[in-house]
Formats: C-alpha cells, sequence, structure tokens
C-alpha cells in the first residue's frame, strides 16, 4: 500500500534588499570625504545632523547593520562612547 506523502515545503529565504544599507554606507562615507581636510572624526551632534535627520524608514532600518559593515571594512572605528567615528587610514585612502 503507498501513501501519500506530503512534500516538505521549505520556506524560501526573504530576499533582503541591501540598497538602503548601501545608502546609509554611501552617506557616511560622503560626509568624510567632504570634510576630510577638516576632521577624521564624526561626532554624535554630526551623525545627527548629517546622517540621522535624512534617513527614510528603511535606511533608518539598516543604519546598524550600515555601520557595522563599514567598522568591518575597516573604513572607520567606533570610539569607546559608542557615538563618535573615527575614519581610518584605510577608510581616508579609499576616499
Amino acid at each position: 500500500m503507498r501513501r501519500n506523502k506530503k512534500k516538505s515545503v521549505i520556506p524560501k529565504e526573504k530576499k533582503i534588499d541591501f540598497t538602503p544599507m548601501n545608502e546609509v554606507k554611501k552617506m557616511f562615507k560622503d560626509w568624510f570625504r567632504k570634510n576630510k581636510k577638516h576632521t577624521y572624526t564624526m561626532t554624535k551632534e554630526d551623525v545627527v545632523r548629517s546622517i540621522l535627520t535624512k534617513l527614510d524608514a528603511k535606511q533608518n532600518d539598516a543604519l546598524e547593520d550600515a555601520m557595522n559593515k563599514l567598522k568591518k571594512e575597516g573604513f572607520m572605528e567606533v570610539k569607546e562612547d559608542g557615538l563618535t567615528l573615527v575614519l581610518t587610514k584605510q577608510g581616508a585612502d579609499s576616499l
């Protein structure tokens, strides 16, 4: 006797949209590029004024991932206070 077996349905991976993350990364890079001659440090006020106030909902959700990606790539470091961002030599060379 043959039983009807149901096929195991594995849910498809949710497609991740990397566009908002890349847009946020570009915002950080553009800020450092624009201010490279003046400073290699982005303060909390700079982040709020130049990044946070310009994010849409999807970009806001991608902010942490974008910052982590930039740190992992060696573009910038986050100081111990967790609010100050510093452009690395590798990051400066990439601009």
